[in-house]
């Protein structure tokens, strides 16, 4: 057989690289070796199976959340290289004094003055009878703990800040059981339905018109202390109202509760009973009204004036109907004066305080819609003119009264239409305390202008002398 030229070239490649390989063993074994003793000289610069371990670690690959993070390379130390030949200088070292008033230093130590120390080499001797002594000195120390004394005002203000149980001073409780019921409300409330019941045209009952004052009292209080039950976490942000008994704390909710109950059950009953079943029930309607329409619509909608407004405007119409006994057109001219002048008095006030409702959450005019309780203050405050001018129409008062109350509401309808103008806290203030004094003056008047009452006997002798 003959072999081609390939197959020739291949064997002698093969036998070159064979004895170039058997030349190269020796040479390869003193590679190996000369390594292995440079990895036993200084094996911390040579990358080993633990270090491939670790990098594992460090790589973590998550495919189905998609997450690959890779460690950042810590960067090799920097090594400083000293010299030996500095081991054999001796170096001064200045020892500082401790400032720590427990440890005490041995004898040896504090005989020697501060330039001595600065000066000297300090032995190993002296540095192990110092450590001696700070060691026990710490273990002196450690083996008499710290008692915390604590006073009694600390004590007392710790347990303010815990919950604990309301304790009420009986003292206290005619205080809080007057702000609870906000007397100056109810007081203005009592005044209105006494007026009421004083322009009704029948005979005065002292001892009826005592009765229907108590019980619209006890309804107000009523309605009053429920409205602040519900309001507590909103009056707390507000700087008018966080003084209240139940925002302070010093009443729990149930009290506020059983006094309502014990304010409004007799005053319901008293109006029903002793008075008439239809002044009871303006005054269940009038709670009703308060506390389950106007205080939660205070938080969702700007009609809460108007829905208040009918409030302030039944308590005359309860002294009318607890005199007369029935709904006539003059009870609903008397409620209509309270309910036009509700809107310039609250409105003015809430002007003043619109950034305490806007804390507390409450939607009023004057937070969301400035324009309109400015225009509303100066309708209502000229309607009242009108009003007054309806009473003798109504045979409630006489002609004088339109007259003689004109020059008050004209005064109120200028302070009002200043207000309107210009919109300012002070106009507002004005016609604020404008109100306060124009209700019970117009109050006043129409009752010195009542129509004189005419009994059944006097209009029967006109009717017998013509029949004669």
């Amino acid at each position: 057989m003959f072999k081609t030229p390939c197959s020739r070239l291949s064997g002698l490649i093969g036998v070159s690289v064979k004895r170039k390989l058997v030349q190269n063993v020796p040479r390869c074994n003193q590679t190996a070796r000369s390594l292995i003793q440079l990895y036993r000289r200084d094996p911390t610069n040579w990358l080993t199976y633990q270090h491939l371990n670790f990098l594992k670690r460090q790589y973590v690959t998550k495919n189905k959340s998609e997450l690959h993070q890779r460690a950042v390379p810590k960067q090799a130390p920097v090594l400083t290289i000293l010299d030996e030949r500095e081991d054999g200088v001796e170096r001064q070292v200045q020892r500082i004094s401790t400032i720590d008033p427990v440890v005490s230093q041995p004898e040896d130590v504090t005989s020697k003055t501060q330039a001595e120390i600065s000066d000297s080499k300090p032995t190993a001797e002296d540095v192990a009878a110092q450590n001696a002594s700070v060691s026990s000195a710490v273990s002196k120390r450690d083996e008499t703990p710290y008692v915390h004394v604590e006073s009694e005002e600390a004590k007392e203000a710790r347990l303010d800040r815990q919950w604990k149980e309301i304790k009420v001073n009986v003292t206290d409780l005619p205080d809080i059981y007057a702000r609870l019921a906000k007397v100056k409300l109810t007081a203005l409330v009592v005044t209105t339905a006494a007026a009421g019941f004083a322009m009704a045209p029948v005979p005065f009952d002292p001892l009826l018109f005592f009765v229907s004052c108590l019980g619209t009292g006890l309804a107000s209080c009523t309605a009053n202390s429920i409205n602040q039950y519900f309001e507590v976490p909103f009056d707390s942000n507000m700087n008018r109202t966080k003084n209240r008994p139940l925002v302070r704390g010093q009443i729990s909710p149930l009290h506020a509760v059983s006094f309502a109950l014990a304010c409004g059950v007799p005053g319901v009953a008293l109006l029903t009973l002793a008075v008439n079943p239809l002044t009871g029930f303006l005054g269940a309607l009038n709670i009703f009204l308060y506390t389950c329409c106007y205080t939660p619509l205070k938080r969702l909608s700007i009609s809460n004036t108007w829905v208040g407004a009918i409030v302030g405007a039944i308590p005359p119409v309860m002294g009318w109907t607890a005199a007369t006994g029935c709904l006539e057109p003059g009870a609903l001219l008397l409620g209509g004066i309270l309910y036009s002048w509700q809107f310039p008095h609250f409105n003015a006030l809430s002007w003043n305080l619109k950034e305490d409702y806007s804390r507390g959450g409450y939607r009023m005019m004057s937070v969301t819609h400035p324009g309109m309780c400015q225009r509303v203050a100066l309708r209502h405050s000229v309607g009242l003119i009108g009003l007054s001018a309806l009473a003798p129409v109504l045979d409630v008062t006489t002609w004088t009264f339109p007259l003689i109350s004109l020059p008050i509401n004209l005064y109120i309808s200028y302070l009002a239409f200043r207000f309107y103008h210009k919109g300012d806290r002070n106009n507002a203030r004005k016609l604020f305390f404008c109100s306060l004094w124009h209700l019970p003056m117009l109050l006043l008047l129409a009752l010195t202008c009542k129509k004189p009452r005419r009994d059944p006997e006097d209009a029967a002798l006109p009717s017998a002398s013509s029949a004669s």
